[in-house]
């Protein structure tokens, strides 16, 4: 699945700010609401990586560059594209377009923990081979 993926949304009132501006800090929401889907369309539900391997994936490092806003009711696509996975980490670049236009930049590092102690671990070698083939 090294293919982008991408995940429609629409904005609402809820995501935006006195000006109909989408809030900059739900442009992470719009993120991790990619990122579930992405993983759920690989077979990876959040459920599963907990039941069948014992892990999940936190948010370890992100950085944001905002390049233009959202407005309410603009129907976004956020994208998800893996990049270099390494041992326990996982970095994604994500972006947040209306139609053509590219709204928002983010490269996000996801750390693989253990789903008991929340611990680093490596990413296990089934779910590495269906995220980053």
């Amino acid at each position: 699945m090294t293919a982008a993926f991408a995940h429609e949304l629409r904005v609402y009132w809820e995501d935006t700010d006195a000006g109909g501006i989408v809030f900059f800090a739900n442009y992470l929401k719009f993120f991790e609401r990619a990122r579930t889907e992405w993983l759920r369309a690989a077979g990876l539900g959040q459920q599963h990586l907990r039941e069948r391997f014992g892990v999940l994936f936190m948010v370890a490092d992100t950085q944001v560059k905002f390049l233009a806003p959202a407005r309410l009711d603009d129907a976004l696509r956020i994208t998800v594209q893996p990049a270099t996975p390494r041992g326990a980490t996982l970095v994604l670049a994500q972006t947040a377009w209306r139609e053509r236009t590219r709204l928002v930049d983010s490269q996000v590092t996801l750390a693989c923990v253990d789903a008991g102690t929340l611990r680093p671990r490596r990413i296990p070698k089934p779910v590495l081979d269906t995220i980053h083939p």
